[in-house]
């Protein structure tokens, strides 16, 4: 397993904790489920440890409406009623092969692989606790059936399993019970000096530390959306561009750090003269 280890990337600050979790995790070929707030590198973190350690990754966006099923494979029976009527032509499908009307989906296609590969199962708070109930057997044992034909789809090498939430929906304990959990915690100013350290090493340091203020004052304003990591680099990178050392009384191009048009408004010092009207 020593060649499964992560060490965090030029582009991925890992702190202690964080990196002894996910080595454990790919050791013992646990899923890692990863919460915190909206912007602290949970999904980021599975794409570092798929670029670091060369694996494929599969990535399933949960949303509400998704079924566990698909998830793991459809059948396009639009296709194969086509086919049916009108023939299938020079395609190679043969009406009668389910096989060739199934359309795997991100966890069948990361249980088919010959190589181990990375499994993302990004925000599965999304998803209605049917659902996750569902995947949890799947993911626990590594094998679905496909009912149609009651054949079972077994993972011949376990994938690197990593689940993203972001709190909005409680997850089972049965679900929790399985995974092995971390929280990412917002990074505190000594931490996103070294984050943004990796994106702009050379940054002017009076430009660092002033723009660093600023972003944790607006976060503590209370804003519906309040700026997060990304925010804070994208920010830098166009301070960096127009050469601008931001002023905490009236910051630049504070459109890349506040998203929301109530914020902006309230920003602006509008919020309440609208709350009036």
């Amino acid at each position: 397993m020593e060649r499964y280890h992560f060490e965090g990337t030029d582009r991925y600050y890992l702190d202690p904790e964080l990196k002894s979790i996910v080595n454990i995790a790919l050791a013992m070929e646990k899923p890692l489920l990863l919460t915190g707030e909206a912007g602290t590198g949970k999904t980021q973190l599975s794409l570092e440890v798929a670029r670091a350690l060369e694996m494929e990754t599969e990535i399933l966006r949960c949303k509400s409406t998704i079924k566990g099923e698909e998830a793991c494979y459809t059948q396009d029976t639009v296709l194969r009623l086509n086919d049916a009527r009108f023939g299938p032509g020079d395609t190679g499908r043969k009406v009668e092969n389910f096989f060739d009307y199934v359309i795997w989906g991100p966890i069948g296609r990361a249980f088919r692989a010959d190589v181990k590969v990375v499994l993302l199962l990004d925000e599965i708070d999304k998803t209605e606790s049917d659902v996750q109930d569902n995947l949890l057997d799947i993911l626990e044992d590594c094998q679905f059936t496909i009912r149609e034909v009651n054949q079972t789809i077994k993972a011949e090498i376990r994938p690197a399993i990593f689940i993203t939430s972001n709190a909005k929906r409680e997850l089972s304990d049965p679900f929790l019970r399985r995974c092995y959990c971390h929280h990412i915690a917002f990074p505190s100013p000594d931490d996103m000096r070294q984050i943004v350290d990796l994106h702009y090493p050379q940054t002017n340091p009076k430009l660092l530390e002033a723009a660093i203020a600023i972003f944790y004052e607006l976060r503590e304003r209370g804003f519906e959306k309040p700026p997060a990591t990304s925010e804070l680099l994208n920010w830098i990178g166009a301070l960096e561009r127009t050469g601008q050392l931001p002023d905490p009384k009236l910051p630049p191009l504070t459109g890349i750090l506040l998203k929301r048009a109530g914020d902006i408004q309230r920003f602006r010092g509008k919020g309440a003269a609208r709350e009036r009207f």
